[in-house]
């Protein structure tokens, strides 16, 4: 089952979107539908509700009048928090189960207004922002709604800002055109993205070697890779000792390939092995086979240089995940690596220098790996140049 998050600013269109996924197939939760659900009359939710704010938050045929439920819940921190403490673990638990009703090959859309607000995003596989001008959303607003343009405006700055959302919009859905513009994206989404992506993640399905090809550096990397961090983390919970983007794409400025190289550090390849399946089921499949760094200074091939790792299942954000022990010394050599590069310019020209050499070189290789071992070379004589920088500086992990 893949788990997608929608959300959109009021008057951007997430309902077009919504309707679009599931004349597709897929199952939408609609987080709103739920929260009218949980306190129709009848319901222990609404009785709970009376008792807390009053028989005045009811009309004359028994069911919650919500304006009147609005003027007396949001009129202090106090009496919003006793609504959240009526409502949410009601929401929660009929949105889980609802989730697992799915079926094992679902995509399931869970359409929720405050996703953002809520710091919801590592809930699920993949954000969707639907997201519109502001002069569009007004528009709208007032058209369909009948709102008054200032109350239009208001109810938009109250909520989450453009950049907030930019911040877990793993999809930018654009909305300000036509319907037909936004439904056409929709459409290339479903079948370019999530149907692969649900597919990857059951089938435990690997991402296919791709032959070197460097591209510009990319400001959005370190965003991408903390969106990426933030689902590992959540996945791995207590075993993780830290997690951190490493390699090419990390480094501001350097051209890379467009893969984003994480590492999680465990304490032992007990804990990497425990982890298997939370992180093949957050979307970040496990590789079958012996994997390993290449020992250093002569150390021996023994298993502290051994490893775990995991492909990202999304086929629009390319991910290597490297799962490394703390008891071995390739975790630290990584995190070296990259702040090293980091702090001297010269070293990390010349690195691009050498990978886009090689790239060029073996651009029509049916494998990767004359690519790889070949750039292994000065990789291992900068590990020395950056012990050396190391000692000097004190560096630390």
């Amino acid at each position: 089952m893949l788990r997608v998050g929608l959300t959109g600013g009021i008057g951007a269109g997430k309902s077009t979107v919504a309707a679009r996924l599931a004349e597709h197939g897929a199952m939408v939760i609609d987080a709103d539908r739920i929260a009218r659900e949980v306190v129709e009359p009848g319901t222990e939710g609404l009785t709970e509700l009376v008792a807390e704010f009053g028989e005045d938050i009811l009309t004359p045929d028994g069911a919650l009048d919500r304006q009147a439920l609005a003027a007396k819940a949001f009129r202090d921190e106090g009496s919003r928090l006793r609504l959240n403490a009526i409502m949410h673990p009601r929401i929660g638990r009929r949105t889980l189960e609802l989730m697992n009703q799915a079926a094992p090959d679902a995509v399931v859309v869970h359409d929720v207004p405050l996703l953002v607000e809520g710091g919801m995003a590592t809930n699920y596989h993949l954000v969707l922002i639907v997201d519109a001008d502001e002069d569009v959303r007004v528009k709208r607003l007032v058209e369909a709604r009948g709102m008054a343009e200032d109350d239009a405006r208001a109810r938009i700055a109250a909520q989450a800002t453009r950049e907030q959302r930019q911040a877990v919009a793993d999809v930018w859905l654009d909305n300000s055109g036509t319907s037909e513009e936004v439904l056409g994206q929709v459409d290339a989404l479903w079948r370019e993205r999530l149907v692969p992506f649900e597919e990857n993640v059951r089938l435990r399905r690997r991402r296919p070697p791709q032959p070197p090809v460097i591209s510009p550096p990319d400001e959005t990397w370190p965003a991408q890779a903390e969106r990426a961090l933030a689902r590992i983390r959540a996945a791995a919970g207590a075993r993780l000792v830290r997690a951190d983007h490493i390699g090419s794409t990390s480094v501001p400025g350097l051209p890379a390939k467009d893969v984003l190289d994480l590492q999680v550090t465990v304490p032992t390849l007990a804990d990497a092995d425990a982890l298997a399946d939370p992180l093949s089921d957050a979307g970040f499949v496990r590789a079958e086979g012996h994997w390993f760094d290449q020992p250093q200074d002569g150390a021996p091939a023994d298993a502290l240089w051994d490893k775990r790792f995991h492909f990202g299942a999304d086929p629009g954000r390319p991910v290597n995940l490297h799962v490394r022990a703390a008891e071995g010394p390739a975790w630290r050599l990584a995190l070296l690596f990259r702040d090293w590069l980091r702090a001297n310019p010269d070293e990390a020209a010349a690195y691009a220098d050498i990978k886009d050499r090689l790239a060029r070189a073996h651009a029509h290789d049916a494998s990767v790996l004359n690519y790889a071992e070949e750039k292994q070379v000065w990789v291992d004589a900068g590990f020395k140049r950056a012990e050396a920088w190391a000692q000097n500086t004190g560096w630390t992990p």
